[in-house]
This record gives C-alpha cells, structure tokens and sequence, in this order.
C-alpha cells in the first residue's frame, strides 16, 4: 500500500493495523467502516511485488458483492482497478465487473485519477 491507488487511501482513511488484523487471504475483501461508508480493500495478490491474476480479482470482486448485499451498499466509486501498477486489462476488468455485479441493483462509477 506504498503506491497507486493504495498510498492515497492508506493517506485518506488510515487503518492500516486494523486491516492486518483481519488476516485475509488472497481473494477476500478487507473491509473498513468509515462512518456512513465502506472502503474496500481487494486481496488480490499474496505480496506486494507480484501481480495479481484474473482469478483472484473475481474472487475479491465476488467477495465484496457478498458484502454490499448483506450491508445494503447501493453504490460503489472505484478507480479502474488493477489497471494502473498491476497492469490487468481494463477491458477484461471491466466485463468481469459487470459480469460479477449483474443481478444486483449495486451501482458502480469508475473514476481516474
């Protein structure tokens, strides 16, 4: 959580311990509750350095609409995830999105920095 996206919600919404502390594998979502809202961490590669696969970002994707359905989250801003220092392809990401969040009623916005 040195870079990217990470470094800027590790700057915003801190709790960095109280992640750790969750114990996640690759694949979860680790969650914070910040007030009226939920951050959302993917688990999505076992270190830093490496990258991470197709298959565990649906995991971690599938995980976190879990979790929307049992806190009734209607809507999710994103960055283009995985797209940046992981390198995935948007094109792939962004069909798995839909694919993963498409019988619910979930809103996603996608943003860039």
């Amino acid at each position: 959580m040195s870079a990217g996206i990470a470094a800027i919600f590790k700057k915003k919404f801190g709790g960095v311990q109280e992640l750790l502390n969750k114990r996640k594998k690759t694949g979860d979502v680790a969650v914070l509750n910040r007030g009226k809202r939920y951050v959302y961490y993917l688990i999505t590669k076992d270190k830093y350095f490496h990258k991470p696969i197709y298959e565990n970002l649906r995991k971690s994707l599938e995980a976190m609409k879990i979790h929307c359905l049992q806190h009734d989250v209607t809507c999710i801003s994103m960055p283009k995830i995985g797209c940046g220092l992981d390198r995935l392809d948007w094109s792939k990401v962004s069909t798995m999105l839909e694919e993963v969040f498409e019988d619910t009623d979930v809103k996603i916005t996608v943003y860039t920095l």
